[in-house]
């Protein structure tokens, strides 16, 4: 379903894996697109390393569609402001731009796909929403858990660190978000929907 190298013609789908770029939210809950993006990163075998569009970007193929895989560098809550700019770039519309970011209203391990909507409160998706007029933009949120306790600051559970036993949870789901991602790019979204949600 992917390939790597094959070049050429533009690229037709962004997917983005929302985070924050600090060492300080490295493995953090609210880097859970982030991490998402750098497993399908390693699987696809690109390298996410070039700064384009205020984000760490790697070009490849999923599906026979080139794809622009982001790593937006604003810090999360203006992520629009890089996405919109890729999205200018390449006359892409929101339809063809996959945003992965963590839900704390799912369980660490679960994962939803959707074709659109609000941005739920997560405040990466409300930029991108608010910066580019549209919420037609299909997302995979993964979750994070919500807080143990009510009295937490939700920030202070947001920045924390996951389990070892969550980042296994996680790693196994990311395999999934990866056959999601192939069946989105492949015009397959019911598809991916129907299996994973």
């Amino acid at each position: 379903m992917f390939g790597k190298k094959t070049f050429g013609g533009a690229v037709e789908y962004l997917i983005v894996g929302l985070g924050n770029p600090d060492r300080k939210y490295e493995n953090t809950r609210h880097n859970c697109g982030w991490l998402a993006l750098d497993y399908l990163a390693e699987k696809l075998d690109c390298r996410v390393n070039r700064i384009r569009f205020k984000s760490l970007t790697g070009e490849t193929v999923i599906s026979g569609k080139k794809v622009l895989l982001m790593k937006p560098t604003t810090y999360m809550n203006n992520s629009g402001q890089a996405v919109v700019e890729a999205m200018n770039f390449y006359k892409i519309k929101p339809e063809n731009v996959i945003v992965i970011f963590d839900d704390i209203s799912l369980e660490v391990g679960k994962m939803r796909i959707r074709q659109k909507g609000s941005d739920g409160g997560q405040k990466g998706m409300r930029s991108i929403i608010y910066l580019s007029g549209s919420d037609a933009f299909p997302r995979i949120k993964l979750g994070i858990g919500a807080k143990p306790n009510p009295d937490w600051d939700l920030a202070d559970w947001v920045l924390s660190r996951f389990t070892d036993d969550e980042r296994r949870l996680l790693n196994e789901r990311f395999e999934d978000v990866l056959t999601a991602v192939e069946l989105m790019t492949d015009g397959k979204i019911d598809r991916a929907m129907n299996r994973f949600n």
